[in-house]
């Protein structure tokens, strides 16, 4: 049985993600294009970078820490977080 995949688009096109569902939960796989956003989680959110890099202001954080390839943060349900792109950056964002 194969699911249709969910595109979604965000800030005008800036950031799209394919939402996926398998037996490691719902994950989304995206594209950032350079730029500076800010997002809001309604459950736990596990991101790591796949290429590139994301600069992020976490929520229970006073300072800005750049992830690279291969880094992982996570961000807890009901809260904000603050991303600024410098190359188009490429990331799998996992939901709990």
């Amino acid at each position: 049985m194969n699911a249709a995949l969910t595109v979604n688009s965000y800030f005008n096109d800036q950031v799209k993600s394919i939402a996926l569902d398998n037996a490691e939960g719902t994950s989304t796989v995206g594209v950032m294009a350079v730029g500076e956003y800010e997002f809001g989680t309604s459950q736990r959110e596990y991101m790591t970078v796949v290429s590139g890099a994301l600069t992020v202001k976490l929520p229970t954080e006073n300072d800005w820490k750049t992830f690279s390839k291969g880094d992982l943060f996570v961000v807890e349900a009901n809260q904000t977080f603050q991303v600024k792109v410098e190359e188009t950056t490429a990331y799998l964002c996992r939901y709990e």
